[in-house]
């Protein structure tokens, strides 16, 4: 069963899966000039940070995923960009190159960092025993130091970045059919990130960023009941409550360390800023909701990118995906990571202290 079609079955509720405007260039071009370019970056995580790991045939990898950029599917489960290209050109590099590709990499890419972010996985296992869990994303990136792709040095000038758990709780409700007792899975589930943490930091690297979980009950899979209204309150408490352990926890881990090397990406905030902002800034009336995803299925069976047995489209796209703030039901357009990584620049600048 491909992912697109576990995320329509189950309520994937948390998936913590036009170029860049010149505004952003502008501001990554200070940067390229005050900080220096052996900066590496290094991606651990799910759909919403992976630039091509996911190596199905479908999914991410399907028409009309990448329409935007690059203009045709690159693995990005989005029409374009993803926060992980964002805060790469912010760091004043360009993308880290997948870890899919390490062995055709140049080293010049290899040079950039690497990314080990897969979509469908999570912090534990996840739909199927081959989506890399955190831990193994850990390890492979472990492996390259041994293997000799990093010095010591070269990861005493990185940057981690950590997006993960949103398909813990779909397997969770998967498995539990209800939000009910969640509390106790949640504390576990950020103890065991906490601990993997603790495991990237050992390597010796200078700044770890791990994103707190997005506002799930307003993603168009929570609001789609209500027409792309309402959002699902009782998701987002659950979120918050996730983000407010996981506060806790990093919180937890500078002081150990006597240092501010963990930092806190407050993607809840965040995400809801850029909601808000879209709501009141689209010209285009069609796009005043950011809640209705551009790229839908025919019917709730359907998922993006689908087609039938004879290959018709079995999904419909918005006419303007660069006005869309949702690409699909769980994923933001390039636009919505646009506006989600504007909202993030003042906590990035901890990133390059």
């Amino acid at each position: 069963m491909e992912i697109k079609n576990c995320n329509l079955l189950v309520l994937n509720v948390f998936l913590l899966c036009n170029a860049i405007s010149s505004a952003v260039c502008g501001h990554d071009q200070h940067h390229h000039n005050h900080h220096p370019r052996s900066v590496k970056l290094f991606v651990f995580g799910d759909s919403f940070l992976d630039t091509g790991n996911f190596n199905r045939s479908k999914g991410s990898w399907a028409e009309p995923y990448g329409i935007t950029f690059p203009r045709k599917p690159s693995g990005r489960f989005s029409d374009g960009r993803v926060i992980t290209d964002y805060i790469a050109s912010y760091l004043g590099i360009k993308s880290p190159i997948p870890y899919k590709y390490r062995k055709i990499a140049n080293k010049i890419q290899v040079q950039r960092g690497m990314n080990f972010a897969y979509g469908g996985s999570g912090v534990y296992e996840t739909w199927f025993k081959n989506f890399p869990k955190l831990e193994t994303q850990i390890n492979q990136y472990k492996q390259l130091f041994l293997d000799g792709f990093y010095t010591k040095q070269d990861l005493a000038n990185s940057v981690v970045l950590v997006s993960t758990s949103g398909n813990d709780y779909s397997v969770f409700l998967q498995k539990n059919g209800t939000i009910q007792n969640m509390q106790s899975f949640t504390r576990k589930l950020v103890k065991q990130i906490a601990k993997n943490l603790k495991q990237i930091h050992k390597l010796g690297v200078r700044k770890i960023a791990i994103a707190g979980i997005g506002p799930a009950g307003c993603f168009p899979q929570q609001t789609a009941p209500s027409s792309y209204k309402i959002c699902n309150e009782k998701f987002n408490l659950a979120a918050k409550f996730h983000n407010h352990l996981l506060k806790q926890a990093v919180r937890k881990l500078n002081h150990e360390n006597k240092k501010y090397t963990f930092v806190y990406l407050d993607f809840y905030t965040t995400f809801s800023l850029a909601i808000n902002q879209h709501k009141h800034n689209t010209e285009n009336t069609e796009y005043k909701n950011p809640l209705v995803p551009c790229c839908k299925g025919l019917s709730s069976k359907n998922g993006c990118g689908e087609r039938d047995e004879k290959g018709e489209k079995k999904y419909v796209i918005c006419k303007h995906p660069e006005l869309s703030f949702f690409w699909d039901i769980v994923h933001p357009s390039q636009n919505g990571w646009l506006s989600i990584y504007l909202a993030l620049r003042p906590t990035l600048k901890t990133l390059l202290l």
